[in-house]
């Protein structure tokens, strides 16, 4: 990769739920959306709860950058419904990784220093 290119994972955020658990927040086990760079996709006909969503959202970049085998962020990967009486959880899990190119991504030029 140049200095001008970097990767980000693809994910997988999938609803996983214990067999007979209450589900409140609209979702069936096995309801996903995927990130691919920034763009979120939903399969056809499928919805997701706003509140659901809510709950990934902050950890979803963390989740697309390479981290520390060590690091908490590599190795969890389930995130609570909202709801405190929802059995949900969200699964996140990692996909194939993407190439970017910065000045594809953004207006501001790459300092000098960085290329």
């Amino acid at each position: 990769m140049s200095g001008e290119t970097f990767e980000l994972y693809d994910l997988r955020v999938e609803v996983v739920a214990p067999e007979g658990g209450p589900i409140y927040c609209g979702a069936k086990v096995g309801d996903y959306f995927e990130l691919r760079g920034e763009m979120l996709h939903l399969p056809k006909d499928q919805g997701f709860s706003i509140y659901s969503l809510a709950s990934v959202l902050p950890l979803l970049a963390a989740k697309q950058r390479e981290t520390h085998p060590a690091d908490w962020m590599s190795t969890d990967a389930d995130v609570a419904c909202p709801d405190p009486n929802c059995s949900t959880r969200l699964r996140i899990t990692r996909l194939d990784k993407r190439v970017f190119n910065h000045a594809d991504t953004t207006a501001v030029p790459m300092p000098k220093e960085a290329k």
